[in-house]
């Protein structure tokens, strides 16, 4: 790319910092500025989960980045479920997860380190305020550049039903465990994994029922930890919930039509939101990140760089987009799954991206697929 000098990036999260450093690894004569209005060090939510496979990306990437971060990754190969009727361990279905805060430390430190300038406690009113051959919004949810032009981007939003808080805990669970439990006032689940050799996330997601019948609506970030420990008392073993911006929220379901008006373009949750129970939102990002300053590389003209970005990712993250989606759907119906014998309920759940088919299945956790075909065979057996 030779008709480019300059990269203003908005947002220092995953996505803004990656782009940062693949932007001064792979185009070295371009000069690279991030604008995040946080305070350095200011993080919002505890763990980063990624599957093993997705880790791949990474080394291919940025190796160095890869490398830097790999030592500081909490992994399992397991899943369990932890239902009111039993337990259900999942085989072959890896996943590795590392504190959100230091995620961002070593992107920023090697971002730095590469040259790029980050600018803190800024925020832009603003497009206007920054000069740029390319400005790129990864700038999240609340995206400023998604707003200004959302009639050149096209943003469709919506929000699933369940509510969710977000919350740590003082304990290293062996592997990503979801708990579901029921109560009086209805069913609630956990979603909860190790980040560090310490310290865990915990996601407690219910539907909108049970969240007024336990008043979480009307409770500090303080008291619907309280409560919440209280109810996953079994599962925290004595320790208590920890929070950080831990409201309630719902998730949002979040897709643009476009991401690309003149040289102005979308990256990440900006551009397209992933549920959090497939666990891909970050990967996702980091993949728009890598797409898009390939596509810079290669093609010297800026418009048609940009446009090879948008042809390319479009469709891949559209698919991951679709089955988390279908995966977040399939929560809102938990506590009526409940009621499934416990086998059933883990079947039930591997498959409910859509994704996953029997032979996939037998491939990637032949274990539990064993397991799975003899607790059938039993049960015909049964009823004859």
């Amino acid at each position: 790319m030779k008709n480019i000098s300059k990269i203003e990036i908005i947002g220092g999260g995953p996505a803004g910092l990656y782009t940062a450093i693949l932007a001064r690894r792979l185009l070295p004569n371009v000069t690279v500025h991030v604008t995040e209005k946080n305070d350095e060090g200011a993080t919002f939510g505890f763990g980063v989960v990624f599957s093993n496979n997705a880790l791949e990306f990474l080394k291919l990437g940025d190796p160095e980045t890869h490398q830097l971060l790999r030592p500081l990754m909490e992994s399992w190969e397991d899943i369990t479920l932890n239902l009111p009727s039993g337990s259900v361990t999942l085989d072959g279905i890896g996943f590795t997860a590392i504190s959100r805060l230091k995620l961002i430390e070593v992107l920023r430190d090697r971002a730095v380190n590469l040259g790029v300038t980050i600018r803190f406690n800024t925020t832009l009113k603003s497009l206007d305020e920054l000069e740029a051959d390319i400005v790129i919004g990864a700038d999240g949810l609340h995206s400023l550049m998604r707003r200004t032009l959302k009639t050149k981007f096209k943003p469709k939003i919506e929000y699933f039903n369940n509510h969710f808080a977000w919350f740590g805990a003082n304990i290293p669970f062996d592997t990503l465990t979801q708990t579901f439990i029921d109560t009086a006032r209805g069913a609630l689940n956990a979603h909860h994994y190790r980040f560090s050799p310490t310290l865990s996330t915990f996601i407690v997601e219910c539907d909108g029922q049970t969240f007024k019948s336990f008043g979480f609506d009307k409770m500090d970030e303080n008291k619907s930890a309280a409560t919440c420990t209280e109810l996953f008392k079994k599962s925290l073993q004595g320790t208590e919930l920890i929070t950080n911006n831990s409201t309630w929220r719902q998730f949002p379901k979040l897709w643009c039509e476009s991401w690309v008006d003149g040289r102005n373009v979308l990256i990440g949750d900006a551009a397209h939101t992933s549920h959090f129970s497939i666990g891909s939102g970050t990967r996702l990002a980091m993949e728009d990140a890598i797409a898009l300053v390939h596509a810079l590389k290669d093609n010297d003209d800026i418009d048609e760089a940009l446009k090879v970005y948008e042809d390319h990712r479009q469709p891949i993250a559209s698919k991951i987009v679709d089955a988390a989606n279908t995966s977040a759907l399939w929560y809102e119906k938990f506590a009526e799954k409940m009621q499934l014998e416990p086998m059933d309920f883990a079947y039930d759940y591997l498959t409910r991206s859509g994704r996953m088919t029997d032979e996939r299945l037998h491939r990637i956790a032949p274990r539990f697929a064993k397991n799975y075909k003899s607790f059938k065979m039993n049960a015909t057996d049964l009823l004859n």
